[in-house]
This record gives structure tokens, C-alpha cells and sequence, in this order.
């Protein structure tokens, strides 16, 4: 189906959602959407709440931010979410990378939490009351513990994916299934639509099955500004001149009036990118050197 359509049918206001993807396979798509049909009070969860989320903070899309490290890869800050921060708009629950990986296993496995050792000698449980511990019943040892995530709905972006919905990831692997598996509803995001024949041909790429997908949606370039191994390079240069425009309220209004609000979809986006395919598929050309087999 359509993006418009998938985000219409299953992202509701309310919502716990996750747009996974660690630096790589961002659906800036799927967020761009959510925010033009103006979906409101949403918790957001994500290991690197980067570029997108403070977009959809800065539309005023969340309430609340479940994450383990938020900024602006390699440059500095996310300064839509620091002013929601410090105007008391945005509520924040942190953990940990390894906290938040715990919490999407234990959602996934359906157990109700999971053991961990990474929180000794930190302060994160004290500003974290749903850090707990408990006691090992084979060691006697005191561990850690977060309780499961299981969002309501999980947004993935792939390479490529069939149309009953095996999808296929390859590159920088975040936590991807384990989000899918842990969500009420699944929509993946894929640059291609391949026959299932290709996905059989090469089974070890396939990290989400059709079985828990509701939604595929093809939409090359959904990932824009971060990349698409084997398809497109990041846009280094956008994220350097997200710093300017997410300090000034004023650029970024204009920013999302121009390329959020002001089309109708991903194809009108690169419209306004003029020059930039071209720009990023050469470079990814010469730095992949690699037959990725699509």
C-alpha cells in the first residue's frame, strides 16, 4: 500500500512507536508522513533518536521519548528536543544502548523484563524508577532489570522486500527485528519490490518474515538523509546543516513547511533535492565496491 495509507490505517494518536535504524535505514519517509497527518501525543522509542524524531518533536508529534543516546551523529545536538526538554513539553525516559536492546528482547521473546549488568555504579536507575533489580535465583548475584517493550506499532526501512512482506536487511544492522517483533503492528519501508524468488534465492538476508507484517510500502529514497547500503550514500552535508536550522524555531518551521508539509510525498521531496540521486548514488558507487546481489 501507500505510505499515506499505511500510516493512516495503523499509526494512531496515542501511539508507542518506533522508527528503527542505527544510522542506517532510517525511514525519514515513514516520519515525514506521521507528521503530515498530523498524529499527536505518540510515544517515541529508539535506541538514536537523530535527525527524525527531533522533526516530529518540532511538529509537535510526541509527548514522550524512550531512548538511550538522542542527538545529531558526528555534529552536536538535537535542539528541538533540548527546548521541549526545558520547556517541560516532552517527558524522557532513558536507558542505556544495551538497556534499550534488552528491552526490545524481552518484548520480542514476550518475556516481561530482562537481566543486565551495565547499570552498577550509575546514576540511571535512581532518575529511572522502571530500572529495578532482582535477585538471581542460580547466583545469589543482585542484576539489573527493564521491563519489556512491546510498541504498538514498529516502522522498518529495508532494501528490499516481497509482496507478502519478507523483508530483507543487509549492512549496519540495529535492532530492527527485534522492534518488529516485539510491536502490535509492523510497516516496512523497502527501496524495491522484489518476486519472492529473489528472497528465497538468498534466505540469510531475510531478518523480518510476512508473517508479522501489515504493511509494505515501496518508497525509494525513504531513507534520506541516512542511507541505503548497496542503493545510496548518507547525505553527510544535511546533517551538518541540521545543526543551523534545528537551533533557529523559525528555519525549522520553514524547513518543515517546505519539505514535510509541502509535498505530498517522498517523489515530490527529491523533486525539491535537485541534483542529489545523482550526487549520492555516485558516491555510493565508488565507496560500496561490493555485488550486493539485488
Amino acid at each position: 500500500m501507500s505510505l499515506q495509507d499505511a500510516v493512516a490505517r495503523f499509526v494512531r494518536d496515542g501511539d508507542v512507536v518506533v522508527i528503527e535504524g542505527f544510522t542506517h535505514l532510517i525511514s525519514f519517509a515513514a516520519g515525514h508522513e506521521i507528521i503530515r497527518q498530523r498524529r499527536r501525543d505518540l510515544t517515541l522509542c529508539r535506541l538514536t533518536p537523530d535527525l527524525i524524531y527531533d522533526q516530529m518533536i518540532a511538529a509537535g508529534c510526541a509527548s514522550r521519548l524512550v531512548f538511550s543516546w538522542a542527538g545529531n551523529p558526528g555534529v552536536g545536538s538535537l535542539h528541538a528536543f533540548r527546548r521541549a526538554v526545558e520547556g517541560r513539553e516532552l517527558a524522557i525516559e532513558e536507558y542505556s544502548h544495551f538497556g534499550m536492546v534488552a528491552r526490545f528482547s524481552a518484548g520480542a521473546a514476550r518475556l516481561p523484563f530482562w537481566t543486565l549488568r551495565d547499570y552498577e555504579g550509575t546514576d540511571l536507575p535512581r532518575v529511572n524508577p522502571r530500572i529495578k533489580s532482582v535477585t538471581c535465583p542460580y547466583t545469589g548475584e543482585a542484576l539489573a532489570t527493564v521491563p519489556a517493550l512491546n510498541p504498538d506499532v514498529t516502522i522498518v526501512h529495508a532494501q528490499r522486500a516481497d509482496a507478502r512482506g519478507n523483508t530483507q536487511i543487509w549492512g549496519l544492522l540495529g535492532v530492527q527485528k527485534e522492534a518488529a517483533f516485539a510491536s502490535g503492528r509492523v510497516i516496512v519501508v523497502v527501496e524495491e519490490l522484489v518476486d519472492e524468488s529473489v528472497i528465497r534465492a538468498d534466505p540469510n538476508r531475510t531478518l523480518i518474515p510476512a508473517a508479522i507484517v501489515d504493511a509494505v510500502v515501496v518508497e525509494p529514497w525513504g531513507a534520506h538523509p541516512s542511507y541505503a547500503q548497496g542503493y545510496y550514500d548518507r547525505d553527510n552535508d544535511f546533517y551538518v546543516a541540521w545543526e543551523a536550522i534545528s537551533k533557529d524555531p523559525t528555519a525549522l518551521t520553514r524547513y518543515l513547511d517546505a519539505f514535510v508539509y509541502g509535498v505530498r510525498d517522498r517523489a515530490e521531496y527529491m523533486e525539491k533535492h535537485a541534483g542529489l540521486a545523482e550526487r549520492l548514488k555516485a558516491k555510493d558507487q565508488r565507496c560500496a565496491g561490493v555485488n550486493y546481489g539485488y
